[in-house]
């Protein structure tokens, strides 16, 4: 116990001291990449909304409030730093001159689209935003906008649920999509060396002529980027079979605020020679430097995918049916989701086109296997034989397997179709959490008895890896 207590009072002082140094330190220190799919730096403060998706240098609180606030729901208005430089006809030519007219964007209904995230609920009120297309470019107009102590938020594809991409004041944005350039592929060992801006679809289009995967796919693939993939060391649907970016990435190419480029750009997988240091700026959320190239180990496509649509009576046996799948179908488990009855109605109510693919019972919770393989028959056979077992002992209520490629992707759309679902139904409060696999439900039905009848409250995620999508669903915030 004694240990433990130790143990709890340097944890307790090193956050101390991690606030301090991102909330109130000197701008020159204060990148910030944050939110799946898109980027986010920050020089300026913030309203605090969501510290995982926005991270600060200049907030003027003291250690004990920031540290209440991360962790607590109390709010406070943050107002403009005034250490921080107003934008002026002088910086915007300085732009010019360094990216070229058409990059220098100041048109209102581009910066309007800019300005607000993809859930509506973030505004900033940029006047600017740039279009670097190299690594030189980013460094350039970092190092202008550190000597003039001007806040600047980098982004992507604005595909996050946080807000981490958009401005909080009057930062300069800096959309990384021109720099999508793929430099190379390996097709021995399917490294790839990308530029951030590339969407993480079009990199898996890319790999699918070549006879690779990329090893995380999201609902968000058309519109993210892997630049801010990486910065959130985003996980996604493939986890339970790829593992997290850490494993994956083997180099990077980052900026820093001040405008130094680090080159970690290395491109072998086993490397024991000193510090590991881009393991530091996966997950970062910003902390570090704005990722501007990605070398990512592909895994190989394999040819036999087979996708099970499955309902279970409660969420034991979706928890005993997960330990199951992995016993049983091991190497080719490449997904494993749940959704509770409220998501599944919620999907069927709002998303044209979409059927329950067990009509016409209603069940408790519903699960998606996905295996992948080389050998169909074998693969097909090993499938079919497990979903018997768990019939016969009662873990599975109904279920039904994609018989062409058509059926798996309307077996998709219903467990990537429920965030655009909620979005139809009004406001909606996101939060995406880690838990012990047999206490993730607990939270969604203790939050149900809180709430009452003032809201739905909706749980679903990636069950393979022990992560709930909890979302609370309201007519209006």
């Amino acid at each position: 116990m004694e240990k433990w207590r130790s143990s709890q009072r340097i944890l307790r002082n090193y956050t101390k001291t991690l606030i301090s140094h991102r909330f109130n330190t000197n701008h020159n220190n204060s990148p910030n990449i944050s939110s799946s799919g898109k980027q986010g730096f920050y020089t300026n403060s913030y309203d605090l909304r969501d510290y995982r998706g926005r991270s600060s240098t200049t907030v003027n609180q003291n250690c004990r409030n920031l540290q209440y606030r991360l962790f607590g729901s109390t709010t406070f208005e943050v107002q403009r730093n005034p250490s921080f430089a107003t934008l002026n006809s002088e910086d915007v030519n300085r732009f010019k001159e360094m990216l070229g007219e058409k990059n220098v964007i100041e048109d209102e209904d581009r910066l309007a689209t800019a300005n607000i995230d993809w859930m509506r609920k973030y505004k900033g009120f940029s006047k600017l935003l740039l279009q670097p297309k190299s690594t030189q470019e980013v460094s350039e107009i970092l190092k202008y906008c550190n000597s003039r102590c001007l806040a600047v938020v980098p982004q992507g594809g604005n595909t996050g649920l946080v807000g981490g991409s958009v401005p909080v004041f009057d930062e300069v944005i800096i959309n990384i999509g021109s720099m999508n350039n793929i430099i190379s592929l390996d097709k021995v060992s399917g490294i790839l060396v990308c530029e951030a801006g590339c969407i993480l679809e079009n990199l898996d289009s890319f790999l699918l002529n070549e006879g690779f995967i990329m090893p995380l796919d999201l609902g968000a693939k058309g519109s993210c980027q892997i630049g801010g993939n990486v910065s959130t060391n985003a996980g996604g649907l493939r986890y339970v079979r790829y593992g997290s970016l850490h494993g994956s990435i083997l180099g990077l190419e980052v900026v820093q605020a001040n405008g130094t480029v680090l080159d970690m750009l290395g491109t072998i997988r086993k490397d024991s020679t000193g510090y590991d240091l881009k393991q530091l700026f996966i997950g970062s959320e910003g902390s570090l430097g704005i990722i501007t190239k990605v070398s990512i180990l592909t895994p190989p496509r394999l040819s036999s995918t087979n996708l099970a649509f499955l309902a279970c009576k409660d969420f034991f046996s979706c928890q005993k049916l997960l330990s199951e799948s992995k016993r049983k179908l091991g190497e080719v488990l490449s997904a494993f989701e749940f959704l509770d009855n409220q998501s599944m109605d919620m999907v069927l109510t709002y998303l044209d086109g979409v059927r329950n693919p067990l009509p016409p019972s209603v069940h408790n919770f519903y699960v998606l296997i996905e295996t992948t393989g080389s050998n169909e028959t074998h693969d097909k056979e090993k499938l079919e034989a497990f979903l018997l077992h768990s019939m016969e002992s009662g873990l599975i209520s109904d279920g039904v397997v994609a018989q062409d490629i058509n059926q798996a992707s309307s077996f998709w759309r219903i467990r990537e179709g429920i965030t655009e679902a909620l979005m139809k139904a009004g406001a909606v409060y996101k939060y995406d959490l880690s838990l012990p696999v047999e206490k993730m439900y607990n939270l969604v039905e203790k939050m149900r008895i809180r709430l009452g009848q003032r809201a739905k409250v909706l749980g679903y995620g990636h069950l393979g890896d022990a992560n709930l999508h909890l979302n609370i669903s309201t007519p209006e915030f």
